[in-house]
């Protein structure tokens, strides 16, 4: 086999893998993020938010004291009070329910998930407060949540430094309005008011009990959150983040459905990615092209 053969035939292989993987590129985006107007669900079009949502998002009250003194019970029945979290190391803070459909397991999700990577340890420097905004909702919840959280966590000795609250609504609405969390009740699928649209976040506190920092969305920067409570822990605040991802999920409370916001950056993502896979692939092409005809030239030349 001639080297302009050779040539050639080393691009086309390049080619045809390439090919391959910018359809199994394209499979997997179509298998796995399905369309934004198949998500989109409701009156709603496109990013217009729906009228239930408009006194839902999360106002940034940075150097903000939490209520520590907001009665609440842990997981196991005892009654506490926030403060009793603060004083020595700081917290990461999140307000969810324990009945959530979706929204609020993504965001815990993606807290445990960032933390595998934080090489900190929670009850030791620092603690995490999950606290339900659901009057109804149980410390038999909580220990539910907290079982499945601290298994997915992958290390049950950081137990006591997992604390799943529950509270009456005096308590829970002093610490929304001081974390800035706003949240409104919607109908579940019985038609009655037993869910909530809400947004997703959670914060930062120092060992005083201030909030030192926000971050946004369901899935959280292991990085980000290392360098967040590092600082806590010094008692520095940090500072405002943009709320593009404030409403990671629109609630439809007629259709019990969520729809995917975030969805459109994940398809425009994958159209960056299969755009510059053919770009890549059109310069190769054009490169080993210009590379055989120059070498069958040179052994015309030559000839």
């Amino acid at each position: 086999m001639t080297m302009g053969n050779t040539t050639r035939g080393g691009w086309r292989a390049r080619t045809i893998a390439l090919l391959g993987c910018c359809a199994l590129l394209c499979t997997s985006l179509v298998a796995q993020v399905s369309g934004y107007g198949d998500k989109q669900v409701g009156e709603n079009t496109g990013d217009q938010l729906p009228q239930v949502l408009e006194k839902v998002g999360v106002t940034q009250k940075l150097n903000q004291p939490l209520p520590l003194d907001a009665p609440f019970v842990d997981e196991t029945g005892k009654a506490v009070h926030l403060g009793d979290y603060f004083g020595k190391r700081p917290a990461i803070l999140t307000l969810v329910y324990y009945t959530c459909p979706m929204l609020c397991s993504e965001e815990l999700d993606g807290l445990a998930g960032a933390l595998e990577m934080v090489k900190l340890t929670p009850g030791k420097d620092f603690d995490v407060i999950v606290v339900s905004i659901d009057p109804s909702d149980t410390p038999e919840a909580g220990a539910k949540k907290k079982a499945y959280y601290l298994k997915r966590y992958g290390r049950p000795e950081t137990a006591d430094g997992w604390h799943f609250l529950t509270g009456q609504r005096p308590a829970i609405d002093q610490l929304t309005a001081a974390t800035g969390f706003g949240y409104v009740r919607v109908p579940g699928p019985d038609g009655k008011l037993t869910q909530f649209a809400h947004a997703s976040s959670i914060e930062v506190v120092t060992t005083e009990g201030k909030l030192a920092q926000y971050y946004l969305g369901v899935e959280y920067s292991p990085k980000d959150i290392l360098l967040g409570l590092v600082e806590a822990s010094g008692n520095k605040i940090g500072s405002p983040v943009a709320n593009i991802l404030t409403y990671c999920y629109h609630y439809d409370p007629h259709t019990n459905k969520h729809s995917l916001v975030i969805s459109r950056v994940v398809q425009l993502g994958g159209v960056v990615t299969v755009a510059g896979l053919g770009g890549f692939m059109f310069v190769m092409f054009r490169r080993d092209m210009k590379l055989a005809r120059d070498h069958d030239l040179t052994k015309k030349e030559n000839g």
